[in-house]
């Protein structure tokens, strides 16, 4: 160690005597002093950082004194400082060279990033321009506090903005980052977050190691982090590969990229704990490097009038001689060197212009005129190095980064990202994958729209097609044969309302399988408010009307209600009912386009893929609680119909529109598949196809059914008896029904008509009554004995001229002629006292008034079911219903 130490020493001095002193001819070209700060070791095992580097800068200085003038008349004397990475160190030795003179220009140098910073925040104060072959740090691209520092090795912000735009290409937005605790990587690290940010690329983890690097890929992994972005030193490549490989993130499903910026190449393999050189080569294998270029790739000489790989020959062999290690810097260091002395070179010319040919004798440029003059001229240059073209943009130096992809066990360039152009060119048929393209930033979610495919919606839409033109066809045969006595009835009505029902229910199958994608988000709405509409008032008019007939045969058989029922009542009820609940509906939560998620599927012919399952359908906040309301109230009605119906369901008549076992196997049809409609789509809601199909194939069964089931034996009755147009003498319910109302109507207009009658007669006879009564007032009372008795006489005259006329005694006030006489007078009174209270004459009270036939028992002819026994045959007899 001893030894080592003595001969990093005389190499120091060595160097400081080369630079400083130089060839006794040097001493006849004026001297341009300058600062040469960096940490001579890097502190890790005494590695002698300015070794390599010494070597490049005394081949430039060799190369500046074989210049012509201006620059052949100048010597560039560099004077090393060891700032030992220590801000404070390095502050004190460049106070304490300033104050020991001679009067410093400009620094040279700049390794260490927390040095740099603080030396280029203070060269204003101190009128000082620094030069630097070493990267910037994205921290010093404020101008404003760092206008002072040029670099002529690009920042590290252009790596940055190079991987930026590799995951841009590739659309890679979910990015895991693995970064070595040092100093420049951090700040590195936190510019390269900003740019993700910005283009929106998410960094699901950021992982700083310092020891255990397989414990944060590790956590990557557990994350499903694809695409890593890895942040190290060159020697810490190989162990982060080995970790890779050990916990197998390598391969097809997963992208490294290597960006530190640096120029030094690949170095993989060598002795790492717990991995072979074979195993460290196969994790990276197919991973990416982003690299400052080293060298030029052209052959045109320079401003030094080398070619980069001339200068490279004479680098190596100067190495040689020296025995100095390899220095990833030394390119930049060799072009910086000629940077400082061109523009230092340049301002010496103009300052000796001014003063030789000022208008003013013995004229001084000051110190802050000289350091502006310094700075325009750094900013001004412009030549071909080694390293390419040498110039500079905002204090940086714009330049190519390389994509180096490894390939086996080495390297290929596959791609260059330009910095001044912000270009990302890749060389695709270089470019290799693992798994015959990119690599997924995550497991790839498919989505997997499920919704009802043409075939199935044509098939099912043409059987409801079907169904509307039956309905339709039946409705006009109805119609048209409605002078038939089966069609003729008091059920006409209904028929055409259960018709109307069918074509409702079947045109919301229509309806509800439009394909949700083609159309709008306010036609879906529409589709889904008609599609509810639809089926809810069909299914109500339905039911009802099934319900209705149902509850008059059972009335029938049980000898309960011989009136007819109001069945327009229940059906308006149950209507009322229905627009009442979808009109809030409607209005407080109305039905839109849902998204339901399925649960994810792997895709079978790619494990790295997983399906997600998605359907559109109509829905709302409180779908449960509509749902509930709508079919709250219609629960308990079909329950009581399936009662009435098992209750008929032996009942037998001749007409078949309502025999009481076709009544019962519709009623039993519609509720079983209402609910199976009900639960089916609610346990098939996930599969769209599944619930179209099932509760359109129910719908459209139950709507068969009833077609079937009441429509079918009555047409076919009618077709094979269509001359018979007057109905036998069997049960006719809605027939006898319709007969008592017609005959209580045509009593009631005899009774009108009857009444008109008496009016006049009562008229008449109150005018006699009147003019007799004003004869007898003149007449005297022997005149009245004499008519009394004229007129008694003339009464037993005519009686005795009839003797088949025996009058009674005028005493006697009961006989048969004076109670005739009172009733022709006193009921047309009574009529006109109660008949408008009581509203008419009821059936049983309807006869013609004023004759003797108001007190005959007339027979009316009415059709009444007489027995309904259990598994019996409705029978019909017509009986004499006294009037």
């Amino acid at each position: 160690m001893v030894n080592d130490g003595r001969s990093e020493l005389l190499l120091l001095l060595l160097l400081v005597c080369r630079l400083t002193v130089g060839p006794v001819l040097a001493q006849v070209r004026h001297p341009l002093p300058v600062l040469w700060m960096m940490p001579v070791s890097s502190g890790q095992g005494g590695v002698n950082l300015t070794a390599g580097l010494g070597a490049a800068v005394t081949l430039a200085l060799q190369d500046l004194k074989k210049q012509p003038p201006p620059l052949g008349n100048y010597d560039l004397q560099l004077q090393l400082l060891d700032s030992q990475c220590d801000p404070a160190k390095s502050l004190k030795a460049l106070f304490d060279a300033m104050w020991a003179g001679p009067k410093y220009l400009m620094v040279f140098g700049g390794v260490c990033p927390g040095v740099t910073s603080l030396i280029a925040r203070s060269l204003p104060a101190l009128n000082l321009v620094q030069v630097s072959f070493a990267a910037a740090s994205p921290s010093l691209a404020n101008r404003k506090w760092y206008g002072n520092l040029f670099s002529t090795m690009p920042s590290d912000r252009a790596v940055n903005q190079a991987t930026v735009k590799l995951l841009q290409r590739h659309h890679w937005t979910r990015v895991g980052i693995v970064t070595q605790e040092t100093t420049r990587l951090s700040q590195m690290k936190k510019d390269l977050m900003r740019q993700l940010l910005k283009v929106e690329v998410q960094p699901v983890s950021t992982e700083t190691v310092s020891e255990d690097v397989c414990s944060s890929l590790k956590r990557l992994k557990d994350l499903d982090v694809r695409i890593i972005i890895a942040q190290f030193e060159e020697d810490s490549v190989s162990e982060v590969f080995c970790c890779a490989y050990r916990l197998n993130l390598f391969g097809s499903r997963y992208q490294w990229m290597v960006v530190d910026g640096g120029t030094g190449g690949w170095r993989l393999g060598g002795h790492v704990s717990g991995c072979t050189t074979t195993s460290v080569l196969t994790a990276a294998d197919g991973s990416i490097r982003l690299q400052i270029r080293p060298l030029s790739d052209t052959n045109t000489p320079g401003v030094s009038g080398r070619t980069a790989q001339n200068y490279q020959d004479a680098y190596l062999q100067q190495l040689i001689q020296e025995g100095a290690p390899l220095s990833a810097l030394h390119a930049f260091a060799y072009d910086t060197v000629w940077v400082a002395a061109s523009a230092l070179a340049q301002v010496m010319e103009a300052v000796k212009h001014r003063e030789k040919y000022s208008a003013k004798r013995n004229v001084t440029v000051s110190e802050d005129e000289v350091q502006k003059m310094l700075l325009e001229a750094v900013k001004k240059t412009q030549f071909e190095g080694v390293t390419g073209p040498v110039f500079f943009r905002n204090g940086e130096r714009p330049t190519s980064i390389e994509l180096i992809q490894f390939q086996g066990s080495s390297g290929v360039l596959v791609g260059e990202f330009s910095s001044e152009t912000q270009q990302l060119r890749l060389r695709n048929h270089l470019l290799k994958f693992k798994g015959g393209g990119p690599a997924r930033d995550q497991t790839l979610v498919r989505p997997q729209r499920r919704h009802v495919k043409l075939l199935q919606y044509s098939i099912v839409s043409s059987a409801a097609a079907v169904t509307i033109i039956i309905a339709l066809m039946l409705l006009c045969f109805i119609i048209f044969h409605r002078k038939h006595w089966l069609l003729r009835s008091g059920s006409v009505s209904q028929d055409q309302l259960l018709l109307l029902g069918v074509l409702l229910s079947s045109s919301s199958v229509l309806v509800s399988g439009v394909d949700g994608a083609s159309v709008s988000d306010g036609t879906f709405e529409i589709l889904c408010s008609a599609g509810v509409w639809t089926l809810c008032v069909g299914h109500t008019v339905s039911f009802t009307v099934l319900l209705i007939r149902t509850w008059t045969l059972y009335s029938l058989c049980t000898v309960k209600l011989k009136q007819r029922s109001r069945s327009s009542r229940l059906l308006l009820w149950m209507l009322l009912m229905d627009v009442l609940v979808l009109t809030s509906w409607q209005i407080l939560d109305p039905l839109r386009r849902v998204v339901l998620q399925h649960h994810v599927e792997t895709d079978p012919s790619d494990q790295d893929v997983l399906v997600q399952p998605f359907s559109e359908h109509c829905g709302c906040s409180h779908m449960e609680l509509w749902l509930t309301a709508v079919y709250g109230y219609r629960g308990p009605l079909l329950g009581l119909g399936c009662f009435l119906a098992w209750n008929i369901r032996s009942v037998q008549t001749d007409h078949p529109a309502v025999s009481g076992q076709r009544l019962a196997l519709s009623m039993f049809a519609v509720t079983v598949f209402s609910g199976s409609g009900v639960l089916g789509s609610l346990l098939t809601s996930h599969n769209p196809p599944l619930q179209f199909c099932l509760s359109s194939v129910l719908i459209l069964c139950c709507n068969i059914c009833i077609l079937i089931g009441l429509f079918g034996p009555t047409i076919l009755h009618v077709r094979l008896n269509s001359s018979k147009l007057q109905p036998p003498c069997e049960l006719q319910v809605e027939a006898a029904e319709e007969e008592d109302e017609e005959q209580l109507s045509r009593l009631n207009r005899q009774l009108k008509s009857r009444t008109s009658q008496l009016d006049a007669e009562i008229e008449t006879i109150t005018m006699q009554l009147s003019s007799e009564s004003e004869i007898l007032h003149h007449v005297p009372r022997s005149d009245h004995a004499e008519l009394r008795s004229v007129s008694w006489n003339n009464e037993a005259r005519a009686d005795d001229r009839n003797p088949e006329k025996k009058l009674s005694s005028p005493e006697d006030v009961n006989a048969p002629e004076l109670v005739q006489r009172r009733l022709s007078v006193q009921l047309p009174i009574l009529h006109h006292s109660y008949l408008p209270v009581i509203g008419g004459v009821p059936s049983s009270s309807s006869s013609l008034f004023g004759s003797r036939e108001a007190f005959v028992h007339h027979d009316a002819i009415v059709t009444t079911i007489t027995s309904c026994p259990p598994g019996g045959h409705v029978t019909a007899e017509p009986i004499r219903r006294q009037q």
